[in-house]
Order: structure tokens, then sequence, then C-alpha cells
């Protein structure tokens, strides 16, 4: 399976596609992050955003994208363009048929690191581990975003198993 998370954000936004072999090994297949000028309108920075992330999904062709869930956080300022470049990765991904899922990132930080509210750094030290990379993935957006694909893919088999035993 080949998974394509993103870290929506509107300045940074960060993503990283993950392979699962059939060996169940997981394999970083491209990451980084689509940014944005902060001086630029806003108007501009999201057609240059719906662009960059229409493009990366035509060229990946992930069997599936999942975005991280916009929690309200206390600037509202930023919860708004993180919502407003989550909005456009779903609706992108939905456009091309492609499966959307959404996962907050206490979801991620505990299927990964087994606490929920682990720190980026913590994060980061799993995904590398877990992809079997060397160094600090920069800026945190990419280590978010390739987490996000790790954490769909090490669920798959148990919502495949609770969606077998729910069918019988």
């Amino acid at each position: 399976m080949f998974v394509l998370g993103i870290d929506p954000g509107l300045t940074r936004c960060g993503y990283g596609a993950v392979r699962r072999g059939a060996d169940a090994s997981l394999q970083a297949v491209a990451a980084g992050v689509i940014e944005t000028e902060p001086h630029e309108d806003l108007a501009r920075r999201l057609g240059q955003l719906q662009a960059e992330l229409e493009v990366l999904l035509d060229e990946l062709e992930p069997q599936v994208v999942v975005v991280e869930r916009v929690f309200f956080q206390t600037n509202v300022r930023t919860a708004m363009s993180v919502a407003q470049a989550s909005g456009l990765a779903l609706a992108a991904a939905a456009r091309r048929g492609i499966p959307v899922e959404q996962l907050t990132s206490n979801e991620v930080k505990l299927a990964l690191t087994g606490y929920g509210a682990a720190t980026k750094e913590q994060v980061q030290s799993m995904v590398v581990e877990r992809l079997g990379l060397r160094g600090t993935l920069r800026p945190p957006d990419v280590a978010d975003a390739l987490a996000l694909a790790i954490t769909h893919l090490t669920a798959a088999g148990l919502r495949a198993a609770v969606a077998a035993s729910v069918a019988r």
C-alpha cells in the first residue's frame, strides 16, 4: 500500500509518502514541504498551494491520503489558515477519487510513540527509526507528514481485522 501524509499549513505544508512492502517493511518514497510566502496575498498563496498539491497527487498517485485533522488552537488566525490548507488537500484528493483519512496529532503520537502527548522530537525520532532513516527530518512538518502515513499503514491491519469481525 502507498500512502501520502499531509501536514497542512499555509506557510509550510508538509508531505510524506510511505510504501509498505510485501514483508511489511516501511519505506519513505518522497518527503518535503510546499512553502508559500507570508507577505503574499492570501488568495495567491492558496492558489499556489492548491496547484502544488495537485501536482504532488498526480505525480505520486497515492492509494490513500491522510491529512492531519485540524483542532481549534489558541491562535485562531493560525487555525484558520491550517483549516484552509487542509480543505485544499481534502478536496484535491477527493476530486481524484483517492480515499482520505483524517487523524489528530494526538492519535498519531499515541500510535507512533505510545504516548498521546509526545513531543515533536519524540515523533521525529520514531519516524526516523521506523523508516530506517539517518539524521533529523527538517522542518518538523516533514516528520509530521511521514508520521501520518506510517500511522495509517500500521493501523491498516487492525482496521481490516475489525471490519472482518464486524462482517461476521
